[in-house]
């Protein structure tokens, strides 16, 4: 364990009750959150462990369940912004990688989405042709449901490996209660749990189909989507026919859909460009809010609520968040 000047009398309880675990010695204090979120923000939490061992994973998982220690699961950081304050709770980061592939590919959940697909297409199999450009961990993928072009992961699960209720068991993708961009997971207050592998069902198909397929997704991305850091896409996409049939130049199937892109309505608004301290809407993207350098998460979250409010004076229309708020928010 990393030595410290001081830290809280709740961390040090924390530490008693985790007395027992496997690798105690690698539980770090007051480490710096920035450094592991893509947008490069977010202040220090109180505990710190990177999992790169599945059992060991399962191990804390259940102990902190057990102890009921406040947690947060960390996966490669996108999609989140932590607060300038930081978490104060344990953060553990899942960088547990362990893969089977076949039809039935059963994933660790800290594996890379991107790295996932590579592997996935080189032995012949589609399903995750979408995940190309995304960024993120399986797990990050699994809690928001992510998705791209109509795709969303939720359409390949089998079945989860969770921890809950301090016990290991395997779930079907119903208890996800996944929906558009959500699950249980990203509710405040739904029972703590764990996310530890998960059996995606994949097809055998061609493997220079499945790289075309994928390349054509990703050209489309590279296109459109910033350079600098960014959680990824910032609001979800708007469910609302009324308005998709009334605006100009949206995309027919769009239209029959009555699905409105969030960057459309912040484009339409005049939102690209827009700044806040060190966070930018991107010029290539308006549904991207990057950090131009030195940004904190502050500027971030100000910025995103600026929009929103442009966004409902001139549609009428409140944009939710993709991106997930984490920590010691005001």
């Amino acid at each position: 364990m990393s030595e410290m000047s001081s830290t809280s009398q709740e961390a040090e309880e924390w530490l008693h009750c985790l007395s027992g675990f496997s690798d105690l010695e690698h539980i770090h204090l007051n480490e710096p959150l920035s450094r592991y979120t893509t947008l490069r923000v977010g202040g220090p939490c109180d505990l710190f462990y990177s999992a790169h061992n599945t059992r060991l994973f399962a191990e804390l998982a259940i102990l902190v369940q057990k102890c009921k220690i406040p947690h947060f699961i960390l996966g490669d950081g996108s999609n989140i912004c932590v607060s300038d304050r930081g978490i104060r709770a344990f953060v553990i980061r899942n960088k547990c990688r362990d893969l089977q592939v076949g039809e039935l590919t059963r994933v660790a959940t800290g594996y890379p989405m991107m790295d996932l697909f590579l592997r996935t297409a080189q032995a012949g199999l589609s399903g995750l042709e979408f995940a190309v450009g995304i960024p993120g961990s399986v797990g990050g993928a699994l809690v928001s449901n992510a998705g791209a072009y109509r795709y969303n992961i939720c359409e390949l699960v089998e079945t989860i490996e969770v921890v809950e209720d301090a016990e290991l068991k395997e779930v079907g993708p119903e208890w996800m209660g996944f929906a558009y961009r959500d699950s249980r997971l990203r509710h405040h207050g739904a029972p703590p749990a764990t996310l530890i592998s998960t059996t995606l069902r994949l097809k055998p198909d061609d493997r220079t189909a499945i790289f075309r397929r994928a390349r054509d997704l990703q050209n489309q991305r590279i296109s459109k989507q910033p350079w600098y850091a960014s959680a990824g896409s910032f609001f979800k996409n708007v469910y609302n026919v009324e308005l998709a049939q009334r605006l100009e130049g949206l995309p027919g199937a769009m239209r029959e859909a009555g699905v409105v892109p969030a960057g459309y309505l912040l484009s339409a608004c005049g939102c690209k460009g827009m700044r806040q301290g060190g966070a930018v809407v991107s010029s290539r993207h308006a549904n991207f809010i990057i950090n131009r350098g030195g940004a904190t998460a502050d500027d971030i979250r100000n910025l995103a609520e600026t929009v929103k409010d442009r966004v409902w004076r001139q549609y009428n229309v409140r944009l939710e968040e993709e991106v997930i708020y984490v920590g010691d928010w005001d």
